[in-house]
């Protein structure tokens, strides 16, 4: 199972037989570079949010899926089986200040890929709801994890929703990078609060990821920190 980091929430996912783009973002808005790479399916959190929705540089003419609105059972797409959980962006954040406008709806999604089941976690800016982590209990074995705070979920909440879920390995996103535009916490303010021996830092943008590098379900998972490509 291939991973690449794009950059803030977007990841080329690819197995042998299915790529599947996540979150991609406006190059203009963002400032990150434009992926210009094909795929099989693209996979957004909502169709309004110009940091997760601009499938427009995904070449190939793939299937664009807004996860926000698929039926509660989910859909598959090309073979690939995805469900969503509606979430909401921050609830305290001033949005109508920055924006000018309210909260917006988004979702986090799961499906599976190359033997791995994979939750992305949108640009939820709460807690995730409890009805959510109960579906979504030992369900999941790669958390694409928000780790920048501000609008988006708390650490602590996430912390809660890691230790709840048991995902075998988290893998952060959607934190500061010098060369976007948003005001957002660093990658080592989540990876600092972690003991130093379940993280480790790639040093590339691709991870080649097999079940058998997991911990054991039950135990904490491993931290794997990606260098962005865009």
């Amino acid at each position: 199972m291939k991973i690449t980091f794009y950059a803030h929430a977007s990841f080329r996912l690819q197995d042998d037989a299915l790529t599947v783009v996540t979150d991609p973002y406006t190059p203009s808005i963002s400032k990150f570079d434009p992926i210009n790479e094909p795929a099989d399916i693209v996979l957004m959190s909502s169709a309004t949010d110009d940091f997760h929705c601009d499938a427009s540089h995904v070449t190939g003419n793939p299937a664009v899926v807004n996860t926000l609105v698929l039926p509660p059972e989910g859909v598959t797409v090309k073979g690939l089986q995805v469900r969503s959980f509606p979430a909401t962006e921050s609830l305290i954040f001033d949005y109508q200040s920055e924006y000018g406008r309210d909260p917006d709806a988004n979702a986090l999604y799961h499906f599976s890929l190359g033997g791995l089941r994979f939750l992305h976690m949108g640009d939820i800016g709460t807690a995730i709801p409890q009805g959510h982590i109960d579906v979504l209990k030992g369900q999941v074995d790669v958390l694409l994890a928000l780790t920048g705070e501000h609008a988006t979920i708390a650490l602590g909440d996430l912390d809660d929703a890691i230790a709840q879920i048991g995902p075998r390995a988290v893998i952060p996103m959607h934190y500061f990078s010098p060369k976007g535009v948003l005001k957002i916490e660093p990658v080592e303010t989540f990876l600092n609060r972690l003991p130093p021996d379940r993280v480790t830092r790639v040093g590339a943008s691709t991870l080649n990821l097999t079940a058998e590098m997991l911990p054991a379900a039950g135990q904490p998972p491993h931290v794997w920190v990606l260098d962005q490509s865009r």
